[in-house]
């Protein structure tokens, strides 16, 4: 069920927000699970990837997705159309009168999943120029990739995105140093030890807000949204950021794969904001 605040946010902006999350990507630095699948699919603590960033904006009420396919498409086509038997007990009837029902409810009720091949070998850009009809009579949208999670809050990034009226907004936070940094004195000593320092500067972490004019800087299917397109909205003062200072983490190789089943399996998982 969606939350009354959820619910309010939904009805405050375009009741059927399209939700556009890039599903099509090859996962090349987590071989050792996108051989068989596209990463979207990998799990987290027995569920996709995919399925956790769903919830979270269903979390907030917006249950409308796009998703772009392209590597093994296939896979996340199946994942949906057997989804209400993977996820209910059912009763069938078989033969001629063949039927099922289904005697549960899960908890994924009205989600609203087009799911759009926008090509093996698109690019970012490309693939959100591909789904473009699935937007029409849609001024503002939004769009995150297939492999990460966060509890960024939808609503107040959406009040961002309106109270500033331009086209883009890009969700930014402070990620932490891959290394210790230390403060080394001219005689070799080392004067202070910080392990993993959480970096002063921004990155992007996706999650995206766009107006519908952002169509106008996407151009073929080699289109990278994350070079020329938003290069240009920012020098042209389109692009703003949203400074998120809470959890972020993409799924990009193994080891951070391993780290987010193991945040999951404690029972602390920071994106998890729904029931």
């Amino acid at each position: 069920m969606a939350t009354v605040k959820g619910a309010s946010m939904q009805a405050k902006y375009n009741s059927r927000m399209k939700v556009v999350i890039l599903c099509g990507g090859l996962g090349t630095r987590l071989r050792e699970e996108t051989e068989f699948r596209p990463k979207p699919l990998v799990d987290v603590g027995g569920r996709p990837i995919l399925w956790h960033i769903m919830k979270l904006y269903a979390h907030h009420g917006f249950r409308d997705f796009v998703l772009c396919l392209g590597y093994r498409g296939n896979m996340i086509k199946e994942y949906f159309l057997n989804y209400e038997a993977m996820n209910n007990d059912f009763t069938i009837c078989l033969g001629k009168k063949s039927q099922i029902h289904y005697n549960d409810n899960h908890e994924e009720q009205d989600y609203f999943v087009t799911l759009a091949e926008t090509g093996a070998e698109s690019m970012t850009g490309g693939r959100v120029k591909r789904v473009r009809k699935y937007i029409q009579g849609n001024d503002t949208f939004m769009v995150t990739y297939g492999d990460g999670v966060s509890d960024v809050d939808i609503p107040r990034l959406l009040d961002f995105h309106r109270s500033h009226g331009k086209i883009a907004t890009v969700t930014t936070f402070r990620p932490v140093s891959r290394f210790g940094i230390l403060d080394i004195s001219k005689s070799n000593q080392v004067m202070n030890f910080i392990e993993k320092p959480r970096s002063d500067a921004w990155a992007s972490a996706g999650y995206f807000v766009f107006e519908n004019k952002i169509f106008d800087y996407l151009d073929g299917d080699q289109c990278v949204l994350e070079r020329e397109p938003l290069e240009r909205l920012a020098e042209q003062g389109e692009l703003m950021a949203y400074h998120h200072e809470g959890f972020f983490f993409a799924m990009d190789t193994y080891r951070e794969y391993q780290v987010l089943n193991e945040l999951w399996k404690s029972g602390e998982a920071p994106w998890k904001k729904w029931a």
